[in-house]
C-alpha cells in the first residue's frame, strides 16, 4: 500500500530560537507533526514540520520570520521508523515503550505499551513525561474516582490514571483519530473497560459536562488552548482539586 506523500518544512537555527519557532509552526495549524533536533554538543537546531500537502513556503517564512525550506520526503512508513528510532521512557513508576522494546521491561514499573499511530503521545515529549511522574506523586498521596483527560492523544494518561487508581477515566480529544488510537491503547494496556474515549471540542461536549466535576484533570495540550479554556476547566473541577497541566 502507498503512503499518502509528505512535506518536511525545516529550518536551522539556535537552540534558544528553536522553541518559539516550532510553537510557530505548530499554532500555524496544518502541519502534522513539528519536531526539534538539537545538535548534541554544539547551539545548532533544526525545526522540522511534517505535511500532507505541500505547504507555502512563503508564507511560513514570514510566520516564522525565517528562511523556511520545503521539500518532499521519499515514500516510506515515516510512523513505523520514528518510532523504532525512539527508547523507551521512565517516569515515575511507568515503564512507557513501543512493541519492538517489548523485551526490555524491567521489573517493578507499571509497563505501558503504546503505539502513536497518528496521535500525539508516547512519553519521549517532556511535558508528557512530567505529567506522568506528577501522577506517579499523587497516587502516593490520595486516590482519585473521576478523572478527565483533556486532549488525549494517544490515551497515555488516561491509561496511567487508570491503572494507578483502578477506576473509569473518561478522555477526550478533537481528533477522531487520537481517541480510536487512544482505545486501541487501552485495550492493548489491560484497561479498555476504564478508559471511555470521546471526541469532544473543548469541554463543551455533553459527555464531558455531564461528568463534572471532576476531582483530577489531566490537560497536557498547547498554552494557547489551556488559556481559552481555562475558565471552563476551573468550572469543571471539583474545589481544591488537582490540575496536571
Amino acid at each position: 500500500m502507498t503512503n499518502p506523500p509528505l512535506w518536511k518544512a525545516s529550518v536551522a537555527l539556535t537552540k534558544i530560537e528553536a522553541a518559539d519557532i516550532a510553537a510557530v509552526l505548530e499554532l500555524e495549524g496544518s502541519a502534522q507533526a513539528v519536531l526539534i533536533v538539537e545538535e548534541p554538543f554544539a547551539d545548532g537546531a533544526v525545526v522540522e514540520a511534517l505535511y500532507t500537502e505541500e505547504p507555502d513556503a512563503a508564507w511560513l517564512s514570514q510566520i516564522a520570520r525565517r528562511d523556511i525550506i520545503v521539500a518532499p520526503l521519499p515514500d516510506q512508513d515515516w510512523i513505523r521508523l520514528s518510532q523504532e528510532g525512539l527508547p523507551p521512557v521512565r517516569a515515575g513508576r511507568f515503564f512507557v515503550y513501543g512493541a519492538h522494546d517489548a523485551g526490555t521491561v524491567p521489573h517493578g514499573v507499571l509497563p505501558m505499551k503504546i503505539e502513536a499511530g497518528l496521535a500525539f503521545g508516547t512519553g519521549h515529549h517532556e511535558t508528557t513525561a512530567l505529567c506522568l511522574a506528577v501522577l506517579s506523586d499523587l497516587a502516593k498521596q490520595r486516590s482519585f474516582r473521576n478523572v478527565l483527560d483533556l486532549g488525549c492523544g494517544t490515551g497515555l494518561l488516561a491509561i496511567g490514571a487508570a491503572m494507578l487508581w483502578k477506576r473509569p477515566v473518561l478522555a477526550s480529544d478533537i481528533d477522531v483519530v487520537a481517541v480510536e488510537v487512544t482505545r486501541e491503547n487501552a485495550r492493548a494496556n489491560g484497561v479498555g473497560p476504564l478508559v471511555r474515549a470521546v471526541t469532544a471540542d473543548g469541554l463543551t461536549s455533553p459527555v464531558l459536562a455531564g461528568g463534572a466535576p471532576y476531582d483530577l484533570l489531566i490537560a497536557n495540550i498547547l498554552a494557547g488552548p489551556l488559556t481559552q479554556l481555562a475558565p471552563a476547566i476551573q468550572r469543571a473541577q471539583q474545589p481544591g482539586a488537582p490540575l496536571v497541566l
